[in-house]
């Protein structure tokens, strides 16, 4: 799809260069050949405003005109008429003249076309008539210099226009694969989320089938019989309706549906509200949960978004931190008016090829450590998007000496003026 993609894209970017460029070509093309017409016809009235013609430089009439200095570029000569058309003399420069059965046929060609000016069909002349007292007269131009130039034109614009397209061809293959890269991109994420989407739906699914299918075996038993498979039932539905709700809340931000009212709020308290229950799930398994947070620091925020992203941070802390480790959550606020939230845990560190998919959906870093736990791979998903929904930035760092640190950095605002006691 995503190569079919870039071939319609590539083709419908020649077709409209294709077609610019014989736009250009075209106007550019009728351009010269108006200029070149008015040369000539200009050259055609001053020939026949002049009133005694020079003896004639004689040549073949068929022949190309002599490139000699003085003489006009495009070369011209003029027939006289009497009354009845008969030719009562030709004068010009350039041609030989002598041949009277030509310039009788040339003639008879002009006087039978109604139109004052125009071309001479098979000879390269273009003619000009004008009604005199005694006749008529006709200037003639020699028009291979104006074909030759129509003619080099028209050459010099295919050669360039293929050259052209050839290059923006290369150029079009170029950019559809960058402009494409990130819909390719997207399109392999979507792939891969709608993959594991499946895969940990199935899991659940296939526990409730299989339970509901024990239930159904024994018709005959009470449901205190049956308890045991009836809470197997349960906690599956629960995990997949919390499976469901976290992929309708990615894919509300995706789909910028997402829309949360920022207000001001006091981050140190929302912070001593999102961690206080884990306290009691730090001091059951036996890890010491430590927090210095500073007071009165203040940001744009939603407080239920902002203690949610809190939660999945200790959470993932608590998780992945050693036997009676120690978790730490910090915050500060920096001279730069910002609010710079850290969770630390001390636990294995992420390796470095893997901390760049960090936040990507469904990853673990440890798979089998995080199905025995429940996890999905989405905590840090949720995070981040709550980050940008706050216009916040959150990063890890890890190592053996400092441990994983996640970080995510708010603008703060000032605190509040206190009104003094009087």
């Amino acid at each position: 799809m995503i190569k079919k993609l870039k071939y319609q894209f590539v083709l419908i970017n020649m077709l409209l260069i294709a077609m610019v460029l014989i736009g250009i070509f075209i106007a550019f093309y009728a351009s010269t050949q108006q200029r070149l017409v008015r040369d000539s016809m200009d050259v055609l009235e001053r020939t026949l405003m002049r009133e005694n013609h020079e003896p004639p430089v004689r040549r073949e009439l068929a022949g190309p005109p002599k490139n000699e200095p003085g003489f006009t570029p495009a070369p011209a000569f003029v027939v006289a008429l009497d009354a009845e058309n008969n030719i009562i003399f030709a004068q010009g420069e350039l041609f030989d003249l002598s041949d009277q059965q030509y310039l009788k046929t040339i003639v008879e060609q002009c006087l039978a076309d109604d139109k004052n000016s125009g071309t001479i069909s098979g000879e390269s002349l273009r003619y000009l008539k004008q009604k005199t007292a005694s006749g008529t007269k006709i200037a003639f131009v020699d028009r291979s210099m104006e074909i030759n130039t129509l003619s080099t034109l028209v050459i010099t614009s295919i050669l360039v226009g293929i050259l052209s397209l050839a290059a923006f061809f290369l150029i079009s293959l170029y950019l559809g694969g960058w402009a494409l890269r990130p819909v390719e991109k997207a399109w392999a994420q979507q792939k891969k989320f709608v993959a594991d989407a499946s895969h940990e739906l199935r899991t659940p699914l296939t526990v409730i089938l299989a339970n509901i299918d024990i239930v159904q075996s024994q018709p005959q038993s009470l449901v205190q019989d049956q308890a045991k498979w009836l809470e197997y039932i349960q906690m599956e539905a629960q995990r997949m309706d919390v499976l469901i709700e976290n992929l309708l809340f990615l894919a509300r931000t995706d789909d910028a549906q997402s829309h949360i009212a920022l207000s001001r709020l006091n981050l140190s308290e929302t912070l001593y509200g999102a961690i206080l229950p884990f306290e009691s799930v730090a001091f059951e398994q036996e890890k010491e949960l430590e927090t210095n947070i500073a007071a009165e620091v203040y940001v744009n925020g939603d407080e239920n978004k902002l203690k949610q992203l809190v939660g999945i941070l200790v959470d993932n802390a608590l998780k992945y931190s050693l036997e009676k480790g120690k978790i730490t959550v910090n915050l500060a606020e920096t001279s730069e008016h910002k609010a710079v939230l850290s969770v630390i845990n001390r636990g294995v560190p992420i390796p470095h090829d893997q901390i760049e998919h960090i936040f990507d959906r469904f990853y673990r870093v440890d798979e089998s450590r995080s199905r025995e736990q429940g996890g999905y791979g989405l905590g840090l998903a949720i995070a981040q998007s709550i980050a940008l929904m706050h216009n916040a930035e959150i990063t890890v760092k890890s190592s053996e000496e400092a441990g994983t640190i996640f970080s995510v950095v708010f603008s703060s605002l000032p605190r509040p003026n206190r009104l003094q006691p009087d």
